[in-house]
This record gives C-alpha cells, sequence and structure tokens, in this order.
C-alpha cells in the first residue's frame, strides 16, 4: 500500500499493546478503524484515545474472540456493512502460555493454537474477499522471534509463532502467483514492552514460580515500545516488506539463527541464563 489516508484498517488485540499502538498511529494517517478485541474495556479506551488524539477518524469497535470462527466471520460482515470496505488486516491478537511440552495440558495448547494460530488463518479467510475488492490491500500477520528460534519453555507458543511464518511466506506467494493486489507482511517482534508475558498463563504442570521467573526476565530484555513497533509495521506496509524484524534483539536473534542454525537455541538459552544471573532472577524449576 503506498498510502494509509482513507484505508480502511481491521485490527485484532486492538484493546492493549502493539494493537492499540497501531490503532492510535493509524489514525495518525487518517485511516478508518475497525478495531477488535476479547477485552472490551480495553477495546472502548483504545477507541477514545485514537477519536481524543485525531478527531476525523472513524472508528468501530467489535468484541471479538478470534479463535472462534463463526464470530470471526460475523465480525467481517460487520465491517463489510459498517464500512462497505477492507483494505489493510492486521491479524495482531495473541496470547502466550509458559511450560515445557511435558507441564502443558493438551487443552492448554489447543486454546493458545487456537488464538495464535488458528485466528490468522480465520481473520485471511474471512476478509480476503473484500481485500480482492481494493486497488491494493494488505495483510499483516503478528508472528515472533519465536517464530525464528524456539527457546525451551515455549513448546506451544513457539509452534504458533512458527505457523504463523510459514502460513505467511506460503499465503503471500499463493497471492503474488495468482496476481493478486493483496500482499503480505509477516512480523517477528523481539521484546516489546506489552502485557501479553504478563498475562501469560502457565501450563497445568508448571510451577508458579518458575512461570513469574520467566516473567521477570522479559521485562529485563524487551527493549521496544509498542509505539515504535507499531511505526515499523506501518513502514514495512508501505514499502511492502516480506518480512518485517523489531528490535534490535530480533536482529540479533535473526543472524544467530542465519549463523548457527543447528546451535542458536543453545546459545539463546545460554544468553537468557546470563541476564536472569545478573539480574538475580532464578530459573531454576522447583
Amino acid at each position: 500500500m503506498k498510502n494509509l489516508r482513507g484505508a480502511v484498517a481491521v485490527v485484532t488485540g486492538a484493546g492493549s499493546g502493539i494493537g492499540r499502538a497501531l490503532a492510535l498511529e493509524l489514525a495518525g494517517h487518517g485511516t478508518q478503524l475497525a478495531l477488535a478485541d476479547v477485552n472490551s474495556a480495553g477495546l472502548e479506551e483504545t477507541s477514545r484515545l485514537a477519536g481524543a488524539a485525531h478527531s476525523g477518524t472513524s472508528v468501530k469497535n467489535y468484541p471479538l474472540d478470534v479463535g472462534d470462527a463463526g464470530a470471526v466471520e460475523k465480525f467481517a460482515g460487520q465491517v463489510a456493512n459498517d464500512f462497505g470496505r477492507a483494505s489493510l488486516l492486521i491479524n495482531n491478537a495473541g496470547v502466550a502460555l509458559h511450560g515445557r511440552f511435558s507441564e502443558v495440558s493438551l487443552a492448554d495448547m489447543e486454546w493458545l493454537i487456537r488464538i495464535n494460530f488458528w485466528g490468522v488463518i480465520y481473520g485471511c479467510r474471512f476478509f480476503m474477499p473484500l481485500l480482492e475488492r481494493e486497488p491494493e490491500a494488505h495483510i499483516v500477520n503478528i508472528s515472533s522471534v519465536f517464530g525464528l528460534i524456539a527457546p525451551a519453555g515455549q513448546t506451544a507458543y513457539g509452534s504458533s509463532k512458527f505457523a504463523v511464518r510459514g502460513f505467511s511466506q506460503s499465503l503471500r506467494l499463493e497471492l503474488k502467483q495468482a496476481g493478486s493486489k493483496v500482499e503480505v507482511t509477516c512480523v517477528h517482534p523481539g521484546g516489546i514492552r506489552t502485557n501479553v508475558a504478563n498475562s501469560a498463563r502457565a501450563g497445568v504442570g508448571t510451577d508458579e514460580s518458575t512461570n513469574n521467573a520467566a516473567k521477570a526476565l522479559f521485562n529485563q530484555v524487551a527493549l521496544t515500545s509498542p509505539e515504535q513497533a507499531a511505526r515499523v509495521i506501518l513502514n514495512g506496509v508501505l514499502a511492502n516488506r516480506a518480512r518485517v524484524l523489531i528490535g534490535r534483539d530480533a536482529y540479533q536473534i535473526d543472524r544467530t539463527q542465519r549463523l548457527f542454525p543447528v546451535k542458536c537455541g543453545d546459545m539463546l538459552e545460554k544468553f537468557l541464563e546470563k541476564r536472569a544471573a545478573r539480574a538475580g532472577i532464578d530459573l531454576r524449576r522447583r
């Protein structure tokens, strides 16, 4: 997309964090906003902030569980009725789950993958007809640095984010081969100072102290604000980049994965252990 002014942007997970920052940044570009989140209170606050900062912005809120296929299909229909079109889809909604594979239940994993991966698929499936009608349109799918490299304790989250990465890459190629004007960008944020990690569920077999230590470590290594992330993402859309990395840590992880594709996991673990020790965080499992 060459210009965001006048576009209709659909943003999921807009109630906080990167989603809220994207909504405010888009409002500044003169973009109309269809905002969705499962957290109605957070969604209302984002809408209020966007309207207060940019009085000419048209904003509508939609309470939504992106892991519910029927709800996402209905959401797409509501956006079509309310705006008549959609030109930018940002599949941002996501959740986190801490615990090793032996510590998380199947229900835990199904809950996370339903939101993080199927939510992306549902968004793309049900909004594609609207996007295809536009002279130019764009899909943004939010993966993670854990879609490039997966550390211990993140079997569920890493699986979902690797899946988003693979889906996005294939979808971009398919649309290009079909001559579609819909482009796709996959985003890999590093540590972003949002509440996703701090509100992460612990697997049913994960000790709470271990979960708290993981959250404390994340807060030590999160380098980037949601506002910085939003600007980088939208610059990536305007430049039609297939992949966007956010944060110095994301570039370091990407470089490590490229140079040491087999050893990169062990290298990341050692780095995290050193950072935890320096901050006085005990990562030992009880």
